[in-house]
């Protein structure tokens, strides 16, 4: 058991881990696993070595039958004071770690990102600058950064293991935490509530980009947004075939970044659905058979007799012209 638990141990993903902290909440939570850990450690060695004692010096060596004794004050004081003395000792980093990481109405002073699950995908909107996106969530390095969680289902679980702990997102409720990455990088996360037949595929990434490119960022975004609201939303005749498609059967779901994930920044995008290499056959399954992809996806599928085969081709050539860098 012990050989297969190691063996297992050199499975996971980069930027996927809680052993692996990234980011000052995963940090504080690391440390109290260690401590966790060497006090359980030191109860186990404790506990063997009084065994192994005890084995060897009562074992039974004839067939007379020993003093019996019973009751031992100075014993019953020792297993009682020191489960107290080690409760304590976690207790107290527990708790302060605890209040520490409830500080999320204080981060968002700083920087406020609301999420929203869904059935299976994910929404961040930045309410000061009115970007949505999906899938992508984009914070700044070195930086406390508020979120909101709610659900516009059932209960979903938002987790990013490098980055800071498991905080449950609910209907009709709103919960809140906050996010910080000690260095710039892609940070992957994972619902990790049981939400319906897709759970194992409603991943999303953490980018977390340096102050300023984290506002270019923010910046060309809505400048994208507003771009493409002026140019599909308005009555524009001079659209493409590809925008043609989009605007018919995609923008009133996929526009607003509410009903699905935005598709402001598809082509700089490295997943499709979450978890998907974001090529064009895989974008061209996914649009023709989302159920074929995604169990339980809320999207419907377009078959040749609503999207033609060239249309298809101009909506994805038109789904990667969208990108900001």
């Amino acid at each position: 058991m012990m050989m297969f638990a190691v063996l297992l141990s050199g499975c996971g993903q980069e930027g996927l881990s809680a052993l692996k902290p990234m980011g000052e909440g995963a940090e504080l939570q690391l440390r109290i696993i260690l401590i966790s850990l060497a006090i359980m450690l030191f109860v186990l060695i404790i506990v063997s070595v009084i065994y192994v004692y005890v084995l060897m010096k009562f074992r039974r060596k004839d067939e007379s039958i020993p003093k019996q004794v019973e009751g031992s004050s100075t014993l019953e004081m020792i297993w009682t004071v020191v489960p107290i003395i080690l409760l304590i000792i976690l207790a107290v980093p527990t708790i302060t770690t605890t209040v520490e990481l409830a500080k999320a109405k204080e981060a968002k002073k700083e920087e406020e990102i609301n999420v929203t699950a869904n059935l299976y995908w994910w929404e961040f909107e930045y309410p000061e600058a009115g970007v949505v996106t999906g899938q992508e969530l984009v914070i700044p390095v070195g930086k406390r950064v508020g979120i909101n969680l709610t659900s516009k289902d059932v209960i979903h679980s938002f987790w990013v293991p490098a980055l800071s702990g498991k905080t449950d997102t609910n209907p009709g409720l709103d919960n809140e935490m906050w996010l910080h990455a000690n260095e710039p990088g892609t940070y992957y996360g994972k619902c990790a509530e049981l939400c319906g037949p897709s759970h194992a595929l409603m991943d999303f990434k953490v980018i977390a980009l340096e102050q300023e490119e984290y506002d270019q960022w923010l910046a060309d975004m809505k400048a994208k947004q507003d771009e493409n609201g002026e140019k599909l939303v308005a009555d524009n005749t001079n659209l493409t075939t590809g925008e043609e498609v989009y605007v018919e059967s995609c923008l009133s779901c996929h526009g607003g970044g509410k009903v699905a994930p935005s598709l402001t920044n598809f082509g700089d995008r490295e997943w499709l659905a979450g978890y998907l290499e974001n090529n064009e056959d895989n974008l061209k399954e996914w649009i023709r058979d989302p159920q074929e992809k995604k169990q339980g996806a809320l999207m419907p599928g377009f078959n040749e007799g609503q999207i033609s085969n060239e249309e298809l081709d101009a909506l994805v050539d038109f789904l990667y012209e969208q990108k900001i860098d």
